[in-house]
């Protein structure tokens, strides 16, 4: 008969602590998940206001280099820049390691450009890549 009262007490507090340490558990998960949401959101945000603040530039450059005299001196102040800041991330680069990097990236973007627009518009691959430098 003690025997089966030890037993039986032994089991209950068993449950009891099994039951506490799975609360537990749950509320770390749940506030670990919540936690999670709540980066994923700021991080969306984040992208979402990067990406948004690279079109505004973009669309600034643009209206800027639209005005013909102004233009001029705007396009030699943005590549001279964005030169600088290329630099920055690769010091041992070159100006024509730059030109080489940006005509890449160029190619790819007209590339892309390019296939939107109805084919009978389309220019050949060979033509605008005729205008590509040669890079090693």
């Amino acid at each position: 008969m003690v025997f089966l009262v030890w037993l039986s007490a032994a089991l209950a507090s068993t449950a009891i602590a099994a039951s506490i340490w799975a609360l537990q558990m749950t509320s770390a998960v749940a506030a670990m998940s919540a936690k999670a949401v709540a980066t994923g959101i700021a991080h969306r945000q984040q992208l979402a206001k990067a990406v948004a603040k690279t079109k505004a530039k973009a669309r600034l450059r643009r209206a800027i280099v639209a005005v013909p005299i102004a233009g001029i001196g705007a396009i030699a102040y943005f590549e001279e820049q964005d030169f600088r800041e290329w630099l920055e991330e690769n010091p041992e680069g070159t100006r024509q390691a730059y030109a080489c990097e940006v005509a890449a990236l160029t190619a790819e973007v007209i590339d892309e450009v390019l296939q939107d627009l109805p084919e009978i518009a389309r220019p050949a691959p060979e033509t605008v890549l005729g205008y590509m430098p040669e890079c090693e």
